[in-house]
Formats: C-alpha cells, sequence, structure tokens
C-alpha cells in the first residue's frame, strides 16, 4: 500500500473539559473516496476543522504528505493542497458562473482584472472543462444567485477543483437537495476520486451507499467502526448508536 496522503494520529481536543475529539486516529490513501458519517455531536466537523487548521488540538498529529499540518494558518493549509466545501454554499452570487470560476482557476488572485475582462481568457478551457464536469454549460451566464440550491453545490465543488487540491473536504454536499441532485451528485464526487482524495461528510443514507466507498463511523470523538455500507449496517455497535439512543439517526 502507498503512503497515506492524510494521517490523524491520536488527535485530542477538548473545549472546557468535553472532548470533541478522544483520541482519534485516521488516514486516507492518495485518490481515494471516503465517507464520514456519526451522529450529532460525533465530532465530525471538528474533525475537518483540525484538518484545515481551524482548530488545534489539545495533542496528536497531523500529517500531509509526511509533512505536519500543525501550528499553520488556515490558508498556508489550503495552499498545501486541501480544499474544504463547507455546508452552505459559498459562491459570489452577483458574479455568473463563468466569472466565479475565473476567480477559482486564476494565479494569482486578482479579482479586478478578472471581471474587467482582462486575460480572462486564457482561462476560458478549464473554465469551460469544470463547467462540463459539474453539467454547468448551458449556465454560464447565470449569475449564481440565480441556480438552483443544488447547482450552487456544484458550482462551488467546480470552484474546488478548479484550484486543483490533493485533497478534497466536503461538508454535507446533498442538504436541501432533490432525490436527482443528490444521485448527480454522487455520481460527480465519485468521478473525482482517483485524481483527487475525496472525504465526504453527510447524514444521508441513501447518498453514502451510492457512493460505494469505505466508511468510516464516528462516535464521540473516535473511531467506532470502518468497512463497507454493508459491513456497518450489520454492526451492533453502529446499530446500537443509531438506533439505540434518543440522537441517533437514522441508518
Amino acid at each position: 500500500m502507498s503512503k497515506p496522503l492524510l494521517e490523524l494520529r491520536q488527535i485530542f481536543v477538548s473545549f472546557d473539559g468535553f472532548l470533541a475529539l478522544n483520541n482519534l486516529s485516521i488516514s486516507l490513501q492518495p485518490g481515494e473516496l471516503r465517507a464520514v458519517i456519526g451522529p450529532n455531536g460525533a465530532g465530525k466537523t471538528t474533525f475537518l476543522d483540525v484538518i484545515t487548521g481551524k482548530v488545534s488540538p489539545t495533542s496528536g498529529e497531523v500529517l500531509f504528505k509526511g509533512f505536519s499540518l500543525l501550528r499553520k494558518n488556515e490558508h498556508h493549509i489550503a495552499r498545501l493542497g486541501i480544499g474544504r466545501k463547507f455546508q452552505s454554499p459559498r459562491v459570489f452570487e452577483n458574479l455568473t458562473v463563468f466569472e466565479n470560476l475565473a476567480l477559482a482557476v486564476s494565479k494569482p488572485k486578482r479579482p479586478l482584472p478578472l471581471l474587467l475582462g482582462r486575460n480572462i481568457n486564457r482561462y476560458s478551457d478549464q473554465i469551460h472543462h469544470l463547467m462540463s464536469i459539474v453539467n454547468l454549460q448551458a449556465r454560464a451566464s447565470t449569475t449564481a444567485g440565480s441556480l438552483s440550491h443544488g447547482q450552487k453545490q456544484w458550482l462551488e465543488i467546480a470552484m474546488l477543483v478548479g484550484q486543483d487540491p490533493d485533497m478534497l473536504l466536503v461538508d454535507e454536499p446533498v442538504a436541501g437537495l432533490t432525490d436527482e441532485e443528490t444521485e448527480l451528485t454522487a455520481d460527480l464526487l465519485k468521478s473525482l476520486a482517483g485524481d483527487h482524495t475525496v472525504l465526504v461528510i453527510d447524514h444521508d443514507m441513501e447518498f453514502i451507499r451510492r457512493l460505494n466507498s469505505p466508511v468510516t463511523v464516528l462516535h464521540q470523538g473516535n473511531v467506532l467502526c470502518e468497512g463497507s455500507m454493508q459491513e456497518i449496517q450489520q454492526n451492533p455497535e453502529v446499530i446500537e448508536v443509531y438506533l439505540g439512543r434518543p440522537e441517533g439517526g437514522n441508518l
């Protein structure tokens, strides 16, 4: 097996005595698609916050490409090749789909020349490729604010891909989506794996099942179990966590 792209080793995160992450260890391989699930309060968001530098662990180690991410700023970690998509889509709603993607792919990030039309054609092929990935070619001139919720989610994913990160952290991408949009989003994320390592957090079990990827179950800040969706559905501890407790969800 190749060297992991990302490793978290014995991570503890304490907020005023509450252990949000409790001796958490997990690793992801280059090009892997991994789903992470768990009931509310399991530590899923804190897990992402530690990877991206938003939260510093109380103890433990975070390695990316073999180098420590500890004490690095969020923007430095992003430049190393980790892109994060938050639960609510973060796009520039007054700009068109094309302009949003132009800002995402431009190097260096100088919005004004792009918005004035300067040198924008140099990115045209790349932008059209990104729009084809997320099926937004016909919406190139549409302002992002006019898109459906699902289309905004896809636009933000395309904007992340345009920055060419090695790892994509995708937080609840199908919340509020239709069944059709949910299926398309699963297919989109599967298509991105291989070229990128993709880590997906979500509560929608049908969506997670469609990803057809290894699943990590978090509970009380630690890894409860890992395996295929079929394996975790048959795990007695997972059944207890999801169905035997008031705060559990549907599995």
